[in-house]
């Protein structure tokens, strides 16, 4: 069974005429999300070119699987049955069609067209310079990088979070280190578990860091049903461990006042009065 994300995206291609270059889909499908969806099917993060979307990617992983795409590392091509599945999926042809002509352009005139619209895409493109773009352009571009902001230390769960959005997240505040406090760094949520993230986050340019001692063990982590049951666990975290954990605390405060990086501490939770350091 196809998510409705999956169907836009097979509908996109087959509109295209079942073929598209990595590059161009992925161009084409950040105009997409944003230009004809009410709520975006995906997000997308600057990457080395421009938009990227970890999600759509793996998305195309399960489609090859599924025999609807064909396997390729440098395109998306519809197989027979992915075609059939386009055009039997609920998705309106015309409104995706017109989409298309709007964007004939492909390779860098399409990527210096998205960068011209949406030039918070291309803050950390490698391609600036080789595209030649116009000055105004240029300038959009160097406006929507976030400022170099000071050393310091942030919390954030990635509870109800995409991949894409959590790293925007962090881009948007000048982290540097992403430090996961969890024991157990294994996620049902896409992109989450550690390898996946840790991959993820060196492509934004933020290192990642594990120091699974800062978390709680799973039998501690039992019954927690009102926040007086956190509060009281919180409490014996900090009287009775983070005391024996001088050694991971001392790295964070070497990160911050020597390195003068700045640190976002991360687990599942989305309220950071509820974080356990538990994966999900």
């Amino acid at each position: 069974m196809l998510y409705e994300r999956q169907r836009h995206l097979l509908a996109l291609l087959d509109a295209l005429g079942g073929f598209a270059t990595h590059t161009d889909f992925q161009k084409l499908l950040f105009l997409y999300t944003r230009e004809c969806e009410q709520t975006p099917s995906y997000d997308f993060v600057p990457y080395r070119f421009g938009s990227f979307s970890f999600t759509s990617y793996a998305d195309k992983r399960r489609l090859i699987d599924d025999g609807l795409l064909a396997e390729d590392e440098q395109s998306w091509q519809l197989t027979p049955s992915g075609r059939e599945a386009a055009r039997g999926s609920n998705i309106a042809p015309l409104p995706v069609a017109g989409f298309c002509r709007r964007y004939p352009q492909r390779g860098d005139a399409l990527i210096s067209e998205t960068y011209r619209r949406y030039p918070e895409m291309a803050v950390r493109s490698e391609i600036v310079e080789r595209l030649g773009l116009d000055s105004a352009t240029c300038c959009r571009i160097a406006d929507a990088r976030p400022p170099r902001s000071a050393p310091g230390l942030l919390t954030i769960g990635y509870e109800g979070r995409s991949l894409e959005n959590y790293l925007n997240q962090l881009f948007g505040q000048s982290v540097t280190v992403l430090c996961d406090v969890r024991r157990n760094p294994l996620s049902r949520e896409y992109g989450f578990s550690k390898g996946t993230l840790s991959h993820a986050c060196e492509g934004v340019g933020i290192r990642y860091e594990h120091l699974p001692e800062l978390g709680i063990g799973s039998e501690k982590r039992q019954n927690l049903e009102t926040q007086a049951d956190y509060d009281a666990l919180f409490a014996e975290y900090e009287r009775d461990s983070l005391p024996r954990q001088k050694a991971a605390l001392s790295r964070i405060r070497g990160w911050i006042s020597e390195e003068r990086e700045r640190v976002a501490l991360t687990c599942f939770e989305l309220r950071p009065e509820q974080c356990c350091s538990d994966s999900r």
